[in-house]
């Protein structure tokens, strides 16, 4: 077989990992249904177990968990920092990241690549558990979550021990909605936001999401299925959905935002997402790097067990991060 055709087949692991699990039938899930595969997947991804498919942190990281208390809600995050013996431990960046999954999905899962940041950079990582879209949950509440524990963190930059002038964002999957918008909201906030980084994006919840050649390509992909996004649209856009509150490529001004790195594994649904909004970003002025990943599938940064192309993405985030987190 030639290596054309074996750069565009998935990595070995992520086949057999495919072959062993049945896809659920998303159509037809009811909510109670929905609510009993979140949970035990949730379980899964957080177990000792799933390290060997999402990675082993750095033990030079120090994590934990900790509350954010909001005015109407208190919201759990999880920390990664330099551990103590590094030195670095007052003043240093902030970056908040939001994980990937949208109706499921932990801060656990990105354990690996979030607590690597925090030891390279070095840097104050902080992974939001936002609200999970579900029947009456939106992905708005989301959107909100991760905007208001950016702002409380800021605001409490002494107690967190970051420097609140840079700030960076990071988002996977549909958590790269929370990561955009938010640097949206910060220019429009004159909040100073220094980068912004998102990975497999999904930024168009509209009618108009399924309209891109990527789609039908790997609508059967063993990451991520067009039935999934179905569900997932249907959940966080219901009708009457403001396109401009989920769909980052609709945002009215795409100018003046933070730098953005764009990734892009090649063998995903949503990879013209990705690559249509970084040129949306360029063509509105703002600078945006865009770097594919062949052979890599979607999420594929949270599996560095089974794909390989996860730690070139980690070592490329980690670099685009530190240049414009600088002090």
């Amino acid at each position: 077989m030639s290596e054309t055709v074996d750069i565009q087949r998935p990595p070995l692991g992520v086949r057999l990992l495919h072959a062993l699990r049945k896809e659920p039938d998303w159509s037809t899930m009811p909510a109670e249904a929905l609510d009993a595969f979140r949970a035990a997947e949730n379980r899964r991804r957080a177990s000792g177990l799933a390290r060997v498919i999402t990675g082993f942190p750095d033990r030079r990281a120090r994590i934990d968990w900790q509350q954010v208390t909001l005015p109407d809600r208190v919201l759990q995050v999880r920390v990664y920092r330099p551990s103590p013996e590094r030195g670095h431990q007052v003043g240093l960046p902030l970056v908040l990241h939001v994980h990937g999954g949208g109706f499921v999905g932990t801060a656990v899962q990105s354990d690996w690549v979030n607590s690597h940041l925090a030891c390279r950079l070095p840097a104050v990582v902080v992974s939001v558990e936002h609200r999970l879209v579900a029947p009456g949950i939106s992905l708005a509440a989301a959107v909100d979550d991760g905007w208001d524990v950016l702002r409380q963190v800021v605001q409490q930059a002494a107690q967190w021990k970051i420097d609140p002038t840079r700030l960076a964002v990071f988002g996977e999957s549909a958590g790269s909605v929370v990561a955009a918008l938010a640097a949206i909201r910060a220019r429009e906030s004159d909040l100073t936001m220094r980068a912004q980084v998102l990975v497999n994006p999904c930024v168009d919840l509209t009618s108009t999401a399924f309209d891109y050649a990527s789609m039908n390509e790997y609508a059967t992909s063993p990451t991520l299925t067009v039935p999934q996004l179905e569900l997932f649209r249907r959940l966080a856009a219901p009708d009457g959905t403001d396109p401009r509150a989920v769909s980052p490529l609709f945002a009215d001004d795409l100018s003046g935002l933070a730098p953005a790195l764009v990734v892009v594994p090649t063998l995903d649904p949503l990879a013209d997402h990705g690559r249509t909004y970084a040129q949306r970003l360029r063509e509105a002025g703002t600078p945006a790097q865009l770097t594919e990943h062949p052979g890599a599938t979607h999420a594929f940064l949270s599996m560095p067990g089974v794909v390989p192309q996860a730690r070139p993405a980690r070592k490329e985030i980690a670099a685009f991060l530190r240049a414009h987190l600088a002090g």
